[in-house]
């Protein structure tokens, strides 16, 4: 019997057949692992606090003096800078009084003249009234020198008026304070020619201190009714105190179109400073206890608005009813209670029964009044920023 031909080369194709086929053979079925959905999740809560809005603003002086010179001239000279801190009569700039002093003696001339006059009138008066008495001289002639003496009398005074204002007008050469304060803008040096009425320095008074903020178009209705106002500075975030309400513009900022709302802080806030960043916060009270929750939290699926409710690690799917909006969030009206862990994110990945793990050492709890967007404060009419 002849033995069969055995070949003595493998093809490449045919090696990696076998080779395929004995890793097979040899290899473990694959373990099914458990499908555990990575999720983020809060913890519900209720409260009858309702944030309406919050904005930022700037602390400044409830008073604020812009002070300019009340004649024209050249400044020659400024004694503060910004930051000085100022006494009531403490002179801030002076103009060159050179021109103003000649005016002044120009009036104590006119002056001088117009007594002169007055007193050359009454002596002939007085003579011609003696003149009179004994028949001299006519009623006519009396009467002519008792008109002249009285429009001597008359220049008289108004010449006294006119050096009275010419002496006001040379003391306004000296620019002072009105109030106790701190000097917060300097528009103007020595060398340069003012006219009147134009600002030079800003002097903020001394004492009660308000922060102002620019309160939207679509808002300042709603907010006027609202007297439940907290404020906290951007340096100390930890501490609130209750403000009030001073002032809302009733005109739009023609620049921002917001209305400028002036809120008064108590002393209790010394350690705000003029400049400083500080949060206004509106809130109010409603009538029942309310839980609200992120609108990425709800699932709808055929017309049912749900929420996936974490329970032992197990997803679940509980209608909810919403029946409002607070700024970014929704209100729940029934299905879930405070206490429950919620999806917050990846609800779209669920299944029911599902195993979630979630994300984050600690489950958040849902705050009971979530603030609303921070708007940037307008700056307020006519002021620095």
């Amino acid at each position: 019997m002849v033995a069969p031909k055995i070949p003595r080369q493998i093809s490449p194709p045919l090696m990696a057949l076998l080779m395929a086929a004995t890793l097979a053979a040899c290899s473990k079925p694959p373990e099914k692992t458990e499908d555990i959905r990575p999720v983020r999740a809060i913890v519900l809560s209720s409260s009858d606090v309702d944030v309406n809005a919050e904005f930022s603003g700037e602390v400044r002086a409830r008073v604020e003096s812009r002070l300019g010179f009340r004649v024209a001239g050249k400044i020659v000279s400024r004694k503060v800078d910004v930051g000085t801190l100022v006494k009531k009569g403490q002179v801030l700039m002076q103009l060159d009084p050179q021109d103003l002093q000649l005016s002044q003696a120009q009036s104590l001339a006119a002056l001088r003249s117009a007594e002169t006059s007055r007193d050359l009138a009454r002596a002939e008066l007085k003579r011609y009234q003696e003149l009179r008495t004994k028949n001299f001289v006519s009623q006519a002639v009396l009467d002519e020198k008792e008109s002249t003496f009285k429009s001597a009398q008359s220049n008289v005074e108004a010449s006294q008026a006119a050096y009275r204002g010419q002496s006001n007008q040379a003391g306004y050469a000296a620019l002072v304070s009105d109030v106790d304060g701190v000097v917060t803008a300097v528009s103007a040096e020595a060398g340069q020619v003012v006219q009147p009425g134009t600002e030079v320095v800003r002097v903020a008074k001394a004492g009660d201190k308000e922060i102002v903020i620019g309160l939207p178009e679509d808002k300042v209705d709603s907010l006027r009714k609202i007297s439940d106002v907290h404020v906290r500075l951007w340096a100390d975030p930890g501490k609130s105190v209750i403000g009030k309400i001073r002032e809302i513009s009733p005109v739009a900022d023609p620049a921002t179109r917001t209305y400028t709302a002036k809120v008064t802080i108590p002393d209790s806030l010394a350690e705000a400073k003029l400049g400083m960043t500080a949060v206004v916060r509106f809130a109010s009270k409603t009538a029942t206890p309310q839980i609200k929750v992120p609108l990425t939290a709800l699932f709808n699926e055929k017309s049912v608005t749900s929420v996936w409710v974490v329970e032992g690690g197990v997803a679940k799917l509980v209608p909810v009813t919403v029946t409002g909006a607070a700024g970014n969030d929704l209100i729940l009206g029934s299905g879930v209670k405070p206490g429950q862990t919620i999806v917050t994110a990846g609800v779209h990945l669920l299944k029911p029964g599902q195993k979630v793990k979630i994300l984050g050492n600690d489950v958040p709890v849902a705050a009971p009044a979530p603030a609303a967007p921070v708007v940037p404060a307008a700056p307020a009419a006519g002021a620095a920023k």
